[in-house]
């Protein structure tokens, strides 16, 4: 039996029920986006709900490798292999909450758990022996990061962030609002900026939250309209579901082969 060849052979079998089932999963929740109403935030039904608007920061954050002030950020790093190709080594995200406005009123975002398909705002490659600021300082707080192979080979940093007035699709869950609230509370505005009282108003008048729901996974957070965000992951789902069953199959017959030469052999 050659060694390699049954490595790859089962990973096409493994790799092809993976790419499978996770285009069954990508054409379901295409058909959930399709199916699922717009609705305007003032008159959101609870549960799974679609709602467009632009964000507004709850609290100012800066994101680690742009320095950008934002409502929330995403970032990988990649390390480069022989092969040219990038394997990620490490996530991370800004976990706090962010409010949805549109013209009818606010919804308070929960953005842990969601599928973020914003547009990167920062991408470069970098030598990991001596990286430049802001990724010398962000890799030497994340310590444990970085093995001494990869501190020797090409690193790829990318950012993404969500600031306000961005035109965003949110799908997810809604929530009654909790009945109290800890930002600013019982402050009053005497002595606050514009934009302090402006978010003092919106935790207090935000109507529903939105987040990851415990029986519905489906969440997602879109810099892209309805249109093109189905578009493109119905174009991702069929390429996974016709690309799946030949790879199986693929996979099958090897392991056929072996399974009736050792029937021969015995």
């Amino acid at each position: 039996m050659n060694l390699q060849l049954s490595v790859v052979s089962a990973a096409a079998l493994g790799g092809g029920l993976w790419f499978f089932g996770q285009g069954l999963r990508a054409l379901r929740t295409v058909r959930l986006i399709e199916n699922t109403p717009t609705a305007r935030i003032r008159s959101m039904a609870m549960g799974l709900v679609e709602i467009h608007g632009h964000p507004q920061a709850r609290s100012t954050l800066i994101a680690p490798f742009s320095g950008n002030a934002c409502a929330y950020w995403e970032v990988d790093i990649s390390v480069r292999g022989r092969n040219r190709s990038w394997t990620v080594i490490h996530r991370n995200a800004s976990g706090q909450p962010f409010y949805l406005v549109d013209d009818t009123g606010s919804a308070l975002v929960y953005p842990r758990g969601a599928v973020c398909r914003i547009r990167y705002g920062t991408e470069e490659e970098v030598f990991g022996l001596q990286p430049p600021s802001p990724y010398a300082e962000y890799l030497h707080e994340h310590n444990t990061l970085l093995t001494a192979t990869s501190r020797l080979s090409m690193l790829r940093f990318r950012e993404r962030t969500i600031e306000d007035g961005m035109q965003l699709f949110v799908m997810g869950t809604a929530e009654p609002r909790a009945s109290s609230y800890s930002i600013s509370e019982g402050t009053g505005t005497d002595g606050e900026s514009p934009i302090e009282a402006a978010r003092h108003q919106l935790d207090h008048d935000h109507v529903a939250v939105i987040r990851k729901g415990e029986n519905e996974g489906t969440f997602i957070i879109s810099q892209e309209g309805e249109r093109d965000l189905t578009t493109g992951m119905r174009i991702k789902a069929a390429a996974m579901i016709l690309g799946g069953p030949p790879l199986v199959l693929a996979g099958l017959a090897y392991w056929l082969s072996v399974l009736a030469a050792l029937g021969r052999a015995g």
